[in-house]
């Protein structure tokens, strides 16, 4: 099994940053990580993804050139660095972890709440 903690989640003000982290419970080499999130009312979509060898994703053009998502594997943890924050990044952000071979993200953090105001 591998547990996420997220954290880093609070309240910024537009135009502000954040840094979200994501710690696992075990060593995380083999893993595509990611970063999701999910937003009042709609369905979770994913932000961006990082494989085990560094190489990233990013979705969505909103998110593409403010947000940076990075690891680090020697202390089991995953980032996203949030610049330029917008009222629109207001959601729910999740991390989740797929094992190389697997057959989607198979593991989940419980959440962290990011509010950017106005």
């Amino acid at each position: 099994q591998l547990h996420l903690v997220e954290s880093g989640g609070g309240l910024a003000q537009a135009g502000g940053s954040l840094r979200l982290s994501c710690e696992a419970s075990r060593r995380i080499m083999g893993y595509t990580m990611a970063w999701f999130r999910q937003r009042l009312g709609k369905e979770r979509e994913p932000v961006a993804f990082i494989n085990p060898s560094g190489g990233t994703e990013y979705f969505g053009d909103s998110v593409k050139g403010r947000f940076t998502i990075s690891r680090q594997n020697s202390k089991n943890t995953v980032y996203l660095q949030m610049n330029n924050l917008k009222p629109e990044d207001t959601a729910i952000y999740f991390c989740a972890g797929q094992r190389l071979g697997g057959d989607g993200f198979g593991y989940w953090g419980q959440g962290t709440p990011v509010t950017v105001s106005t």
